[in-house]
């Protein structure tokens, strides 16, 4: 099984939830920006949630799609089509031999994320199949997709995976694709409004910050630069300063941080961060928002919401429970 790449997109490279165990060597996590998006597609499709899947950015590739085949297309919204038909998102959908799945530019969003039952054939390099793309780490040879390139997909399909194909190629008859009738509710897919509001907790260094940077941090909206990559997205805003010269050693960071360099213009530190930094951190991004930051593009505006550790944590839950019920609910749809 494979699908073949006739456009590469703007950048577009097989992700999971990250490399870990490794920091400790200099080894950076990597893995999908939106691993909200990547574990729903999984789940879609009967994958094990960390299976790889294809992340594409701003604007999408173009496959041919060699066999039959069960997906799933998560994350923003980059109007996909199979043979030119508008195909739906947030679903299982099965997909005949030969057809081709097309992506065009995401809004709104970001990223996008495509699963396919089984997952694609690479090896894991250090327990994982995410992509690092500065050091050519992982992934399918290390680097985005080119034209040309033929991804191999995996025979070996679930019970799930199974059940919902044979459901599906019922519903196929003479179309190109057949999707399920149910989908993952939009209460559910993250749809950020503008400024966007992004939770956060306070950073280690947070009161070594004026109480002018700490109120306009919370009142004024900071823009997403075009400066941001996977590494970090760096803002524009109000200055942050700090109340006198803080001499910091370098100590470690996490998916989410708000660091501060000298200019005093934050950076939110992302799946490709580095193992440690030396900036101040004013503070934390609450995990469940990472993904809404993910999804955010260079002119976007954000602000920041402070909630305590207690409200992130149950945020957190919430979210992990909903994703054990649509499990449950995509079993039962399977009896």
């Amino acid at each position: 099984m494979s699908m073949t790449v006739l456009r590469p997109g703007l950048l577009s490279s097989i992700q999971d939830q990250g490399r870990y165990g490794f920091q400790k060597y200099g080894v950076i996590v990597s893995g999908a920006m939106d691993s909200y998006a990547l574990r729903v597609a999984n789940i879609l499709v009967g994958n094990e949630e960390d299976e790889g899947v294809l992340e594409m950015t701003l604007m999408g590739p173009s496959l041919r799609l060699e066999q039959d085949m069960l997906l799933a297309i998560t994350g923003g919204n980059m109007a996909p089509t199979i043979n030119g038909a508008a195909v739906p998102m947030w679903r299982p959908v099965y997909v005949k031999q030969g057809s081709v799945l097309d992506f065009k530019g995401c809004k709104p969003g970001c990223r996008s994320y495509l699963a396919v039952a089984g997952g694609y054939d690479i090896p894991a390099v250090m327990g994982s199949k995410s992509t690092y793309l500065r050091a050519g780490l992982g992934g399918f040879h290390g680097r985005a997709l080119q034209q040309g390139d033929v991804l191999p997909l995996r025979n070996s399909l679930s019970g799930p995976a199974d059940r919902l194909i044979k459901q599906l190629a019922v519903k196929l008859q003479d179309h190109a694709f057949a999707a399920t009738a149910w989908y993952v509710a939009k209460g559910n897919i993250p749809k950020p409004t503008q400024p966007i509001q992004i939770r956060i907790t306070r950073g280690s260094q947070y009161e070594h910050f004026t109480a002018e940077s700490k109120a306009q941090f919370f009142c004024r909206p900071f823009q997403v630069t075009a400066q941001s990559d996977r590494m970090g997205y760096r803002l524009s805003g109000p200055v942050m300063a700090l109340s006198e010269p803080l001499e910091m050693i370098s100590e470690s960071v996490a998916l989410g941080t708000i660091q501060v360099p000298p200019d005093g213009n934050p950076i939110v530190l992302l799946a490709d961060r580095q193992t440690a930094g030396g900036y101040p951190k004013i503070a934390q991004v609450a995990a469940v928002d990472v993904a809404i930051i993910a999804q955010t593009r260079p002119g976007d505006q954000i602000s920041f919401q402070e909630i305590s550790l207690k409200e992130a944590e149950q945020l957190y839950l919430e979210r992990e429970e909903y994703l054990q019920h649509l499990k449950q609910a995509i079993a039962l749809r399977l009896v």
